[in-house]
């Protein structure tokens, strides 16, 4: 009898479905477990990429906020007697590399290594050069000096700037006078101030055609 009475209670038992409900119990703590950690890691991920982005529009503001004033310290402005689409080619291109460099107080401006060598693979073209006994001939390049010679006479009267190396043509040019410019060749002849002033400046050139104009400004920081 007992023995038949125990079975019976655990026929009884397993129908009721206790052991099934426990198992679906513990499936479903470990659900909302596996929910709440997702939904704890990716309310990280949000404060992080909301972070992130708080901090990057900070450094844009305040990398708009710093830039600095202009004043002007000097101007000058050479004319452009040969007008060859080459020639004018290659004083865009010069004027395009130089436009908006700024020597830091203290430095020491190189023309030759801010403009590097003329080559086609820069874009450069053939136009008329001197060679070194003043005859005329062609080179890549040609109409660089005037740019150079435009940049000295804009520089040579700022107070502060020291002029360190400048040369003289081995031929007149029509564009300035004999001693008022600049002849560079990249790898011999360079022309280089230093920045002696009180405050970094900037250098605006273009060249619209007609004239070649470099403009020289004092960088203000508030």
């Amino acid at each position: 009898m007992k023995k038949n009475f125990l079975t019976i209670t655990l026929l009884l038992f397993l129908l009721s479905g206790c052991g099934s409900a426990n198992n679906t119990i513990i499936e479903n703590d470990n659900s909302i477990n596996s929910e709440n950690g997702a939904n704890i890691q990716r309310t990280s991920t949000e404060e992080n990429l909301s972070n992130n982005t708080t901090n990057s529009s900070s450094e844009t503001y305040n990398k708009e906020e710093i830039k600095p004033k202009e004043e002007k310290l000097s101007e000058f402005s050479t004319k452009i007697y040969d007008k060859t689409d080459e020639r004018q080619h290659n004083l865009e291109i010069t004027c395009a590399t130089l436009n908006e460099q700024i020597v830091k107080k203290g430095e020491e401006f190189s023309f030759t290594n801010v403009i590097g060598k003329a080559t086609p693979n820069k874009g450069y073209e053939k136009a008329k050069i001197f060679d070194k006994q003043g005859n005329v001939e062609e080179g890549y390049g040609g109409g660089i000096c005037q740019i150079s010679t435009t940049l000295y006479n804009a520089v040579k009267d700022i107070s502060g700037i020291t002029i360190t190396e400048r040369h003289d043509h081995s031929n007149t040019v029509p564009y300035a006078k004999k001693g008022d410019d600049a002849a560079v060749a990249h790898g011999s002849y360079d022309f280089k101030f230093i920045n002696n002033t009180d405050s970094d400046i900037i250098i605006h050139a273009e060249s619209n055609g007609s004239n070649v104009i470099v403009t020289v400004n004092k960088l203000i920081y508030e």
